[in-house]
């Protein structure tokens, strides 16, 4: 369990770097945007492993950097993203759990509370890392790990228990999500090919999602299935490669641009009228989560994009190259209006190893 002196610690820091950001603006590096992305990845990597920002995120993030691994593996980081993920293994390994982070000084903990994704990404990060002496090393951890998660997420019909847990939108308060049932589906293909004790096996994910999500226009939120398109839950089901229909991409990614959650850059996680309700944290950093736009989940949208519509994704693309260019920077978070994100209590960071995968679009 994380201590509460954890998040006031991590908390009086993310302010202290927000007032700096708001008080001198973001970092501008010189160059085009490939240029630009090329230096924020070498400022990413710290000489032990490869933090997930510049600024406020000066530490591993488990989910940020699973999102990033195949990116980082095609742009020649393979012997970085090995270090990356020992590192992340001794430390978990130490305390015995896998988590959202690890703090600066190597305390793994979590951002709000335990995630349905941590252990999801780090494997696929292994996976695609595909380093069998590695997976020797920490063989019986990952699989005790594997099982109690089994035991604390997963309920008896194969989907994610209807509580609350952190995610990919970690502020919104959700039951048993759409993105959440996508990471056992990850997890599950990932376990198999590690060749690691896979207790999902027995699950059909495809059926699952499609039964309870698809509701034949878009992938619902979670297992509410209220009447709003979420970016997220649209966009996983394919990129876990779950679904693999392209009708169905199709259709989905066609009611993300009825919504507008693409514009002016991909992607928003839902419009701002949505019926989504939020942990009292969200009242520091309103909309947050709401309608801003995402620089983690946009490139992986694009990179679905391009399959069924090159000429559309080409043109975000373009927008995206500008929009670095502008800001001399890649930016953590946008507003709706595409400018960066700004509260009282924070501001956008700076600087984020998301870029990796920007310059593999």
């Amino acid at each position: 369990m994380t201590s509460p002196l954890r998040y006031v610690t991590e908390g009086i820091r993310h302010f202290r770097n927000s007032l700096h950001l708001k008080k001198n603006g973001l970092k501008r590096y010189p160059g085009t945007a490939k240029e630009i992305s090329a230096k924020i990845l070498r400022d990413c990597w710290n000489g032990r492993f490869f933090q997930t920002s510049t600024t406020n995120f000066p530490q591993f993030w488990t989910r940020d950097f699973g999102m990033c691994t195949e990116s980082l593996m095609k742009l020649g980081y393979k012997k970085e993203v090995e270090q990356t993920l020992r590192y992340a293994l001794k430390r978990f390994s130490k305390y015995n759990r896998v988590t959202t982070t690890i703090s600066p000084t190597g305390t793994p903990f979590n951002i709000f509370t335990s995630a349905v994704d941590s252990l999801p990404w780090l494997m696929r990060s292994l996976t695609i890392l595909n380093n069998k002496q590695l997976i020797k090393d920490f063989h019986s951890f990952l699989e005790s790990q594997t099982n109690e998660y089994i035991q604390k997420f997963v309920g008896k019909d194969g989907l994610v228990k209807q509580q609350q847990y952190s995610s990919i939108k970690d502020f919104a308060i959700r039951k048993s999500s759409c993105y959440d049932n996508c990471m056992l589906g990850m997890l599950q293909l990932s376990l198999a090919e590690l060749k690691l004790d896979n207790p999902l096996e027995r699950f059909d994910y495809e059926f699952l999602i499609r039964h309870h999500f698809w509701n034949g226009n878009y992938f619902c939120d979670d297992l509410t299935k209220q009447r709003y398109v979420a970016a997220d839950a649209n966009i996983f089901p394919f990129y876990c490669k779950i679904i693999n229909d392209k009708k169905i991409m199709k259709r989905a990614f066609a009611f993300i641009h009825v919504y507008q959650l693409d514009e002016p850059f991909p992607l928003k996680y839902t419009q701002k009228s949505a019926p989504v309700t939020f942990v009292w944290q969200e009242q520091f950093m309103k909309n947050y989560e709401r309608d801003s736009i995402w620089m983690h989940i946009g490139p992986i949208y694009l990179k679905l994009l391009k399959t069924i519509d090159k000429k559309r994704a080409d043109m975000y693309i373009t927008r995206y190259t500008k929009m670095i260019e502008h800001f001399g920077t890649y930016p953590e978070v946008l507003t709706a209006k595409g400018k960066p994100f700004t509260a009282p209590f924070y501001h956008c960071d700076q600087g984020m190893l998301w870029c990796a995968n920007y310059l593999t679009l």
